[in-house]
């Protein structure tokens, strides 16, 4: 039997977005429903390395985003114990050229004006910090700030500590609305939802439920893969990867592109990305992806080259057109507010989104400016007709 249910805020999607948002709404007193067609964390968290980075993001409104992050992030480790894996083990960014060792130390020069720890490594030091690296690289700038969570434990414990109403297994059919076009729920296939505010925190889905409002958002699914090992004993100290990277992040291509991202985890295994393509919600193991990952890695730490790879596998990165999140109230239907579209830093800029998300549905001014965060920018780019 349906089952009526009111609330203060339904926040649809229980990855780690929408669990910063219940964890933060519930704080400012608001009663919060957490509604999903899967478990928590079923869909992008439960695919991602749980980066919490601020190495990889010029200085703008993204970085700015990732350094309220970190904060939020370092108290919440504070508060919820070891039981999310917090680990505060720093970023290595390396370069195999001198040129490209330039154009490194120059884009995190930008940084430290942004307000970001970036400190210029020699090739000796690189040695230092990570001894196991190949040799022959140009060198490095080490990023203190970069931080790692087990993102499907932080998700879940996120959402337990919150105290919001967790309701697993339903999937949002349709957005209440006044006849006035004011959000007043939603409806899912198990009942209806009542609320005067809805968050659309669905991840890579959260096209599809900004499509049930009449309010577009061109979320697009951008695949990538992971490789774990056998356990290893600690071996890579850091997370470490190829300035390429960076690059990879900031493109619009849809072809399949990979750069050696690689560090080992408080449980053994390591992990190595990143590779990234459009391919839809295609889920099949792509072959040339996988090689390129393991190459890649290899070239970083060669001593990879005897360890076992135990499995692989893929997730879905929410993408939007201009590599912004969307994050605020959405004027085209009063009640809606947008905390999506982080791409790959979903998990890094979880908690800042859910923080600012949960200002505006208290009615409090925002810790940053959202203006270019907001959802409708991509309609206002096309323009009327």
């Amino acid at each position: 039997m349906s089952q009526r249910l009111t609330c203060d805020v339904v926040v649809v999607g229980a990855g780690m977005v929408g669990a910063s948002c219940a964890w933060y709404a519930t704080r400012t007193g608001l009663d919060v429903v957490l509604v999903d067609r899967g478990p928590v964390a079923g869909g992008t968290t439960g695919a991602g390395e749980g980066n919490l980075l601020v190495s990889d993001k010029a200085p703008g409104p993204e970085l700015e985003l990732a350094l309220l992050s970190a904060g939020l992030w370092a108290d919440i480790a504070e508060e919820l114990g070891p039981a999310i894996e917090y680990e505060a083990k720093g970023g290595v960014i390396v370069s195999p050229s001198p040129e490209g060792l330039t154009a490194l130390t120059d884009f995190a020069a930008g940084q430290r004006a942004a307000g970001v720890t970036a400190v210029r490594v020699d090739p000796d030091g690189l040695r230092e910090l990570e001894p196991q690296l190949a040799p022959g690289l140009a060198g490095g700038v080490l990023y203190p700030q970069d931080c790692q969570v087990m993102p499907a434990l932080a998700a879940a414990h996120l959402v337990r500590a919150s105290g919001a109403r967790l309701l697993t297994g339903r999937t949002v059919t349709g957005i209440l609305r006044t006849p006035h076009g004011a959000v007043r729920g939603v409806r899912t296939d198990r009942g209806p939802i009542h609320a005067p505010a809805v968050v659309n925190a669905a991840g890579t889905w959260s096209g599809e439920v900004a499509a049930l409002t009449g309010a577009p958002l061109p979320v697009l699914p951008r695949r990538g893969f992971v490789l774990v090992t056998e356990p290893l004993p600690p071996r890579i100290r850091h997370k470490v990867y190829a300035a390429d990277y960076v690059a990879d992040v900031a493109s619009d291509s849809a072809a399949l592109a990979t750069s050696p991202v690689v560090e080992g985890t408080a449980a053994g295994p390591v992990l190595i990305g990143a590779s990234r393509e459009r391919v839809g919600f295609d889920r099949s193991l792509s072959l040339p992806a996988v090689r390129a990952l393991a190459a890649g890695a290899i070239r970083l730490f060669p001593f990879l080259r005897a360890v076992r790879a135990m499995r692989a596998y893929a997730g879905f990165r929410p993408y939007l057109p201009d590599h912004l999140p969307a994050i605020g109230a959405d004027p085209r239907a009063p009640g809606l507010f947008h905390a999506c579209g982080h791409e790959g830093a979903g998990i890094g800029l979880a908690t800042g989104t859910g923080l600012l998300i949960a200002r505006l549905l208290s009615g409090t001014a925002p810790d940053m400016d959202l203006a270019p965060f907001r959802p409708a920018r991509f309609e206002e780019e096309v323009g009327p007709g």
